[in-house]
């Protein structure tokens, strides 16, 4: 069974175009673990309000930023330079160190949870976590909120599907950056047109030419969702019926890995037939190939966003609340969007694309319309402790 994972073991772009963040990660000064010196006011249980880092910004003009690879726009020509992230340097004197160091959910979590659970530095004013890891940390307290009045743009501009969320209803903890949507792909030159999740795990032609991600809520939503299950609000025992589905598609050999990023090589070169895939890399692999289809299940998407948050030790809060608002600015999104090519959080930021590329402009993974959103579902937030037990079944099947 272990065979079947990808050999690295990463999912959700943790190699994006072969990029391993992890280069990156030792090259910016060293691991979070090495970090803990900035002085962090202690309280005497963490998650109190007490426990927040000191501001400095006023005198120091800096951020210490960490993202995921290939999330952030790079100059064609020159791929030291970063078009915004540049121009908001310029444009307020801050200084960002630019992190590609999230290679994982679980595995920056686990580089970091000791040291903000006991109130020491991380060395990082900004994170950007997934929905369900940055509503964890959020529920744990080691998140600080920022000050709204601050960050006009953001409050004006961010999608209404993504305001006042469960776990952050007063839009004070989490800043979409962004967002996307899981559904299947498939290469036209060596398959027919596949619609739904059931064909994809047992159409006899795919046989051995499937990959499947091994990030749990993507590939188990849409199985749900093919079962006529609501991801939103799954019980443990519907849950298990999908394991079984899935572990009835791996047994019989249909399908061939879990991947991460590096399914959309294999699609392209036509060594898969069809995948469950993110909707920001197909459409960067149909640019260059009009085989590569993306696919919308009849059933349904799972929608995702990724999410600057502020850890409670971060001693730069006011200008990252300046990063925020200059990123909530249609044009600058746009200029993002265009680059990254998922979906745009920002309103207004449409409008700005057709100036850039009108093509770009009129994609629904990128803007998604009313049809598409009414298509989409999350995954629901779920506890540790039950976060354990369901990637503990998945694990046992996906072999990671």
């Amino acid at each position: 069974m272990a065979a079947l994972l990808n050999a690295t073991g990463l999912s959700r772009r943790t190699l994006m175009r072969g990029l391993l963040a992890g280069g990156a990660f030792m090259a910016t000064g060293g691991a979070l673990a090495a970090c803990g010196t900035k002085p962090v006011k202690k309280p005497e249980a963490s998650g109190s309000p007490a426990c927040i880092g000191t501001d400095a910004s006023a005198t120091e003009k800096k951020i210490n930023f960490s993202n995921w690879p290939l999330y952030m726009d790079v100059d064609k020509n020159d791929e030291k330079k970063r078009p915004t992230l540049d121009a908001f340097q310029t444009k307020t004197g801050i200084t960002v160190s630019y992190n590609e160091d999230v290679n994982d959910n679980n595995e920056f979590f686990g580089k970091v949870r000791h040291q903000l659970q006991a109130c020491q530095s991380i060395d990082r004013d900004i994170m950007v976590l997934t929905d369900w890891m940055a509503s964890r940390v959020v529920g744990l307290g080691w998140v600080q909120p920022f000050d709204n009045s601050k960050t006009p743009n953001f409050t004006k501009n961010v999608l209404a599907t993504l305001r006042n969320r469960p776990w952050d209803k007063d839009m004070n903890h989490a800043a979409p950056w962004q967002s996307g949507l899981t559904g299947m792909a498939y290469n036209a030159k060596v398959t027919k047109e596949i619609r739904t999740v059931d064909e994809l795990l047992t159409r006899p032609d795919l046989k051995g030419k499937v990959a499947v991600l091994a990030e749990m809520r993507d590939t188990m939503g849409l199985i749900l969702l093919a079962m006529g299950k609501d991801p939103a609000d799954v019980s443990e025992a519907d849950f298990d019926a999908g394991i079984e589905k899935l572990k009835k598609a791996v047994d019989s050999g249909q399908i061939r890995k879990f991947t991460g990023n590096d399914y959309k090589e294999d699609l392209a070169k036509g060594d898969l037939a069809a995948c469950v895939a993110w909707s920001g890399d197909i459409i960067q692999l149909a640019a260059e190939d009009g085989n590569i289809k993306f696919v919308t299940p009849e059933s349904g998407l799972m929608l995702w966003s990724d999410n600057i948050v502020i850890p409670s030790s971060a001693t730069h809060k006011a200008n990252v609340e300046q990063l925020i608002d200059y990123y909530y600015d249609p044009k600058v999104a746009a200029e993002l969007a265009a680059y990254v090519n998922f979906i745009c959080p920002v309103q207004g930021a449409q409008e700005a694309m057709r100036q850039i590329d009108p093509e770009l402009a009129d994609n629904p993974l990128i803007f998604p319309d009313a049809g598409t959103l009414g298509k989409v579902h999350a995954f629901k937030p779920m506890t540790e402790a039950e976060d354990k037990r369901f990637a503990a079944k998945f694990e046992a099947v996906s072999g990671a």
